[in-house]
This record gives C-alpha cells, sequence and structure tokens, in this order.
C-alpha cells in the first residue's frame, strides 16, 4: 500500500472528486461516489462498500483516525491514497464542518430480492420523494426504528447524492434499500405478506387506531403531490396523522418518524 502526496487542485484525481460530487450523470455512469467524514467512511466499510480511493488531510484528521479506518479495510484497503493539503481539502469537501476524509466508493445494486426481512417485518416505501435532504433524514428514521427495509420507488434522484450521505449521517449505508417501481414493489410486498398501508388525506382512519402489530409496510408520497392512485387502490388500510392548525400536511420525513415510531410501539408490545 502506497500513500502519494498531491499538491496541485489541478491534478486529475482531485478534478475526479469534485466531478463525482456535483454529477450525477456521471456517478451512474462509473458506478462511483464521494463519501465524506469518519463515521460516513466506517459505515461503508461496515456496509461491505468497496472503497477506491482515499483522500486524507494530515492537518484536520490525526493518524490514529487514519489507522483505525486502514485497519477497518484490512485486506480491501484500496491501492490508491492520498495526503492532500488543507487548501485543496477545504475546496473538494462538500460539508462545511470537515473531519479530514475522503472516500470515493463503488457503488451497490439495491434490489428487493436481496432484502433479508425479520419475523414481523416494517418496510418503509417512499414514491417519487424528490428532496435528498428529507431522504436522508427518512434514512436515519429507518435506521433508529429498526426497519427491514427502505423501498425507493419511482426514483427522482440517485441514492449517492452528496445531499443524501450528509443528512443521512451514513444511513444510506446501514438501511437496506431497494430502488425499484411501484409495481415491482407492491409485487414483492404482497409476495411476502406485507400489508400495506397508505398515509394519506382521504378516505382514511387516525394513526393509532390502526393495527400495526402484524408485518407491514407504509408508504408515503412526494412532497408535492402525495401518493399515486396506484397505492391508493391496493392498500389494506388507509392512515392519517391529525392536523389541528391551519396547514395540511407535514413534511414527509416527519410523517415518517410519527408512523414507523408508532409501528415500532405497538410491534414490541405484541412480543
Amino acid at each position: 500500500m502506497r500513500i502519494t502526496e498531491i499538491t496541485s487542485i489541478k491534478n486529475p484525481k482531485i478534478k475526479g472528486v469534485l466531478a463525482l460530487c456535483e454529477k450525477s450523470k456521471l456517478r451512474k455512469e462509473q458506478g462511483l461516489f464521494v463519501a465524506e467524514g469518519i463515521r460516513e467512511v466506517k459505515h461503508c466499510i461496515e456496509g461491505n462498500y468497496h472503497i477506491q480511493s482515499l483522500f486524507y488531510c494530515p492537518q484536520i484528521i490525526d493518524n490514529k483516525s487514519i489507522r483505525e479506518i486502514i485497519e477497518l479495510l484490512g485486506v480491501s484497503a484500496p491501492n490508491e491514497i492520498f495526503t492532500i493539503s488543507n487548501d485543496i481539502y477545504s475546496k473538494i469537501a462538500y460539508r462545511e464542518s470537515t473531519e479530514g476524509i475522503i472516500a470515493i466508493v463503488e457503488e451497490k445494486s439495491h434490489k428487493l430480492d436481496e432484502i433479508k426481512l425479520s419475523e414481523n417485518p416494517l418496510v418503509i416505501v417512499i414514491e417519487a420523494v424528490e428532496k435528498p435532504g428529507n431522504i436522508g433524514a427518512i434514512l436515519r428514521t429507518a435506521d433508529a426504528c429498526g426497519a427491514d427495509a427502505l423501498i425507493v420507488c419511482q426514483p427522482l434522484t440517485d441514492l449517492y447524492n452528496p445531499n443524501i450521505i450528509r443528512s443521512s449521517l451514513g444511513g444510506v449505508f446501514t438501511v437496506p434499500i431497494a430502488v425499484c417501481s411501484n409495481e415491482d414493489a407492491a409485487k414483492w410486498l404482497k409476495d411476502n405478506n406485507i400489508n400495506i398501508y397508505t398515509a394519506q388525506l382521504q378516505d382514511s382512519k387516525l394513526y393509532y387506531d390502526t393495527d400495526f402489530g402484524s408485518p407491514c409496510a407504509i408508504v408515503f408520497g412526494s412532497e408535492s403531490k402525495g401518493l399515486t392512485n396506484f397505492w391508493r387502490e391496493i392498500s389494506d388500510s388507509k392512515i392519517i396523522i391529525p392536523m389541528l392548525g391551519k396547514l395540511d400536511s407535514l413534511n414527509v420525513s416527519v410523517s415518517v418518524s410519527i408512523l414507523c415510531y408508532e409501528a415500532l410501539r405497538q410491534k414490541r408490545e405484541k412480543r
């Protein structure tokens, strides 16, 4: 393993990092993305992602942390490890509060048949949610409440958008995720005998009057349009969060948190 020093912002490796951060099309074409921060890189490794290249700034990150990460990588340590100056790091770092480490990581597949379900699963389904910050927050909730999976239907942004990685605090690496069409998700849920509950305003009953004790998937729509008729028509139960003010909706990530923790509460009581 060789460590090489990069001294110029014009170095092709540095330009490559910047391009991957900025261009979704390039991430998809190359099957690569950028992870930044000690916690995020460690979650990548623990999630069996392959680190292609590692960049770190000795002026920011201490040698002990770098050694821990390289030891965690073990035999999978990348051949390309680079040191960069604080000046270069500040130009390529995506986050304002930096920790001195950036990795170029190979994407993983996110297929439904790769999801392993528990005995009484809780699955979160989101349809055409477009704001990366909301997806990141949903992933944090999915991790915190122990959801079996997040299924992303009709995606409008790629999972490795830097905003998703940042706002999920690495949850994108810790939560089992599948990306697919509405039709494929619905078939998979039915095949696995998982009840489909849709969060919607129309023809719904209050969420705390809903039985989440059995295997269930809670489906949430986009920020602007809500759920499409596809999910409304096939749902086993339609649920609503009471709104006592003048506004008629919550942020989708907040709705996910409320309903998932109610499901968790009921499932734990049923044990």
